[in-house]
């Protein structure tokens, strides 16, 4: 199912009546969802992430705007009438009902036409089940169970209907770390397996980026970026998704261009074409360094982290905006602790140059 948002606007009266300030929680925001992706939602809190999904699920009212499920503006249809499944963050399970009843609860309260047999209701309620890989808990109430599993449960109930649309609201907060790997990989398994459209709210870029056919960068109710996860990580549009996207975060410098040359400090790390002399904003990938003995720029050495196939140098820079500067290089590159200074060429591809004012990206080209 194609979900198309035209325009739409979420404003939320002032708490301050004094003040009289409205709050614009999401903003002109306009984008076609195609059928069958699996799309995910992404920024920090406050963007208005979540926002945009309660409003695609009829929870919210739109301020302005329209949202289409293929060539039906459902806009202002009640939730029940939209054909959606919507799973929070918190599972929202019944405790006093076991798995099976959980699930089946949906298909109980369909009425008129939709209305359902009960063996169809409980060969659908199996299917769920087995989909998301609960069918042998079915007998167990809430909390007999791990979050994990709760997690799935929760899934299983929002498949059971046979959704237009599957909304996911942070569904993997609560959860540890490895049960957040674990869950994250069922769920694209699973919307592969059903080819439902889906839509992933998360804080999270590497849950966003890991799962995602495209992301949406959101800043203050503003969509900053859309496009494909590793497409918006090699060509952020601005500096708010170049630091957003990536773990170990970006490097940010202070720099200048001049003559044709990019200095970060005092040091000219690049020739580049393209760009008028001014001071900018630079952004370096951790995975940007490669370790040279005569290299541009250098860093005064602080640590070296060894993490199995990749070394983490940590280093300093006086024309650093991050207090440490974090660089992956392959293990095989001995780092030795005994310098003061280590010295790196910089990959141009990744390397990126930001207004200093707007923050916007810098196109150059390398000499």
């Amino acid at each position: 199912m194609k979900v198309a948002l035209q325009n739409l606007t979420k404003i939320f009266p002032s708490r301050d009546k004094k003040a009289g300030k409205e709050v614009v929680a999401v903003n002109d925001f306009t984008f076609d969802i195609p059928d069958g992706k699996l799309i995910g939602l992404l920024g920090p809190s406050g963007c208005g992430k979540s926002t945009t999904l309660y409003m695609i699920s009829g929870l919210q009212k739109p301020t302005s705007g329209k949202i289409f499920f293929g060539e039906d503006d459902v806009t202002e249809l009640s939730t029940e009438n939209r054909g959606i499944g919507l799973v929070f963050q918190n599972y929202a399970l019944y405790p006093h009902m076991t798995v099976k009843q959980n699930i089946l609860f949906p298909l109980q309260n369909l009425k008129g036409a939709d209305k359902m047999s009960k063996e169809a209701m409980l060969e659908r309620a199996e299917w769920a089940a087995r989909l998301v890989q609960i069918d042998d808990l079915m007998d167990r109430k809430p909390s007999e169970m791990s979050g994990g599993q709760q997690q799935r449960v929760a899934i299983a109930r929002a498949l059971v209907k046979m959704p237009r649309v599957l909304l996911l609201d942070e569904p993997l907060s609560n959860l540890d770390a490895r049960l957040r790997l674990q869950t994250r990989e069922e769920i694209r398994r699973i919307q592969r397996e059903t080819g439902i459209t889906t839509i992933f709210v998360t804080h999270d870029q590497e849950e966003a980026m890991s799962i995602s056919d495209m992301i949406v960068v959101m800043k203050l109710g503003v969509v900053q970026q859309i496009g494909e996860p590793q497409e918006v990580y090699d060509n952020p549009t601005n500096l708010f998704v170049a630091k957003f996207l990536g773990t170990p975060p970006i490097n940010v410098f202070s720099g200048k261009v001049s003559g044709g040359k990019l200095y970060i400090g005092q040091d000219a790390v690049l020739e580049i074409a393209g760009v008028s002399d001014q001071e900018v904003t630079v952004g370096v990938r951790p995975e940007g360094f490669e370790l040279a003995e005569d290299g541009k720029l250098h860093c005064q050495l602080s640590n070296v982290e060894v993490m199995g196939r990749d070394v983490s140098i940590v280093s300093t820079n006086e024309a650093s905006l991050n207090p440490m500067i974090r660089s992956i290089i392959n293990a095989d590159n001995k780092v030795d602790l005994a310098n003061k200074v280590v010295s790196y060429n910089v990959k141009p591809h990744k390397l990126f140059l930001f207004n200093k004012e707007t923050e916007e990206r810098i196109p150059f080209e390398v000499k």
